[in-house]
């Protein structure tokens, strides 16, 4: 009696004393986190916000705005103050005169001219024709500006490449924009194509359960005399034919779902594929978007933008080709003082000096310009003709859109109508068969067939979602794609 309580005492044992062992190796080796997961029914704002948040794409369209700003600040570069310093000293000869200057310019921003401002101060002798080195003995100050009145005046070079590069930030972010629609479009598509291929799937199964909830009270029936043998066997080719319809839908269910992790992302941006759980349970997940074509969505499109931006880089390019026509004619003025006590330069660098200039050239040939301004005319003129196309094309599509909507729902309508009607019918042949007057094959014929219409109706409704979401991209609805 003793040794059995000895013997079950050391089994019950065994795991205790095992147990922190093995906590030593779950701890040692932790298993990963599990992916978090819900048994919410997804939707398609879910979707949209994943997509709108994480999609590559659109990442790196961002990225390219953040290059196109970058050609901005280098643009803005040629703005940039200036600062200069400069020394010179004989080392070797009859003269020991030493200068040292420096000097800050700064370009203006509203004229192809600059202002500066140096200081000089020398020592020593120089010869006379470098006379101009000496200074008082504690340097000279100088200020000055240079303003240009015709050529550079409204525009130069300067501001055109800072316009230009303004006009790129304008096209990365329409781009962007561009880009954005499209993967939300498509992941509208994508997810209303899981939707749909859900609902088919759970519409196959469901046909599956008539035949396999069938099978039990036919073979009752069969055992007790009431049916011949052979409806079994009709029962069970049903049963394989219709089980072979579920493999086939839940193979196009998994692949709908691969197709929407593309769209539908973790916080890091992980794809993450959706599972059976959290599919919504019936049909109005197939309602799609809210779009209306309003009268101003041509000015919503980014790809017109774009084209209007580059119109307007055009115009700078044909400004600047013009500016180059003009002649120079530049205004000068420096205002300088010397101070200190008198150095070896005399008396005559003490007072105020005040000093005005210009500069005045003319190009008597300048193909180079003339050509510029027939290439940028050419290209605006080219552009202008686009813009004419798109905005017909943009026009057209929406137009063509809204009445594929039109007949998608009218066929919904209808693919509702006949859905009812097969199902009555259907419902009715059960009823019948049950009573013994109908036969299997009819019994059949009529569920299959309100299956097929169910199926149907499925289908059309996922064609209105998609048309819904394309006249959405087609106008840039921001609202519905899930972008603001």
């Amino acid at each position: 009696m003793i040794r059995p309580l000895l013997l079950m005492s050391a089994l019950l044992l065994v795991p205790v004393l095992d147990a922190p062992a093995s906590a030593q190796r779950i701890r040692a080796n932790p298993p990963p986190p599990a992916p978090l997961s819900t048994s919410a029914p997804l939707t398609l704002d879910e979707v949209l916000r994943a997509s709108a948040r994480a999609a590559p794409q659109i990442v790196e369209a961002l990225a390219k705005i953040r290059a196109a700003e970058g050609r901005a600040i280098t643009a803005d570069g040629a703005f940039d103050t200036v600062f200069e310093a400069d020394g010179r000293s004989r080392a070797l000869g009859y003269y020991d005169g030493t200068v040292a200057s420096a000097r800050a310019t700064r370009p203006l921003s509203d004229n192809g001219g600059y202002v500066y401002g140096g200081y000089r101060v020398s020592r020593g002798d120089f010869p006379i024709y470098e006379d101009q080195n000496y200074t008082n003995r504690l340097g000279e100050v100088k200020v000055g500006a240079l303003y240009s009145l015709l050529r550079d005046r409204l525009i130069d070079e300067r501001r055109t490449r800072r316009t230009l590069a303004s006009g790129d930030i304008d096209i990365a972010q329409f781009e962007r924009q561009a880009v954005a629609i499209g993967v939300q479009r498509r992941a509208i598509d994508a997810y209303q194509n899981w939707v749909a291929a859900g609902l088919r799937l759970r519409a196959y199964r469901d046909l599956l359960q008539l035949s396999e909830s069938r099978r039990g009270g036919l073979t009752r029936q069969v055992e007790l005399g009431a049916r011949p043998d052979i409806l079994i066997a009709e029962n069970d080719q049903n049963l394989v034919r219709r089980r072979a319809l579920v493999v086939r839908a839940e193979g196009d269910f998994q692949t709908a779902a691969n197709a929407l992790s593309l769209y539908y992302r973790d916080a890091n941006g992980e794809p993450l594929t959706v599972g059976a759980e959290r599919l919504p349970a019936d049909a109005e997940a197939l309602a799609g978007v809210a779009a209306v074509a309003r009268g101003d969505f041509a000015q919503r499109r980014p790809d017109l933008q774009v084209l209007l931006a580059r119109i307007d880089q055009g115009s700078a390019r044909l400004a600047l080709a013009q500016n180059d026509l003009r002649p120079r004619l530049d205004l000068r003025g420096e205002v300088g003082k010397d101070v200190g006590p008198v150095g070896l330069g005399g008396a005559s660098r003490t007072p105020l000096e005040a000093a005005v200039g210009f500069r005045f050239s003319v190009p008597l040939q300048n193909r180079a310009a003339k050509g510029k301004i027939v290439e940028a005319r050419a290209e605006m003129d080219a552009l202008a003709a686009r813009g004419r196309f798109l905005r017909d094309q943009i026009a057209v599509e929406v137009e063509g859109i809204t009445i594929g909507v039109t007949a998608a729902e009218k066929l919904a309508t209808i693919a509702e109508q006949e859905r009812q009607l097969a199902e009555r019918l259907a419902a009715a042949e059960r009823r019948r068969f049950e009573l013994g007057s109908s036969d299997f094959f009819l019994v059949n014929q009529r569920e299959e067939t309100a299956n097929d219409a169910r199926v149907r109706l499925i289908d059309a409704q996922a064609r209105i979602a998609a048309a819904r979401a394309e006249l959405a991209a087609a106008t840039a609805d921001r609202v519905a794609l899930g972008l603001e």
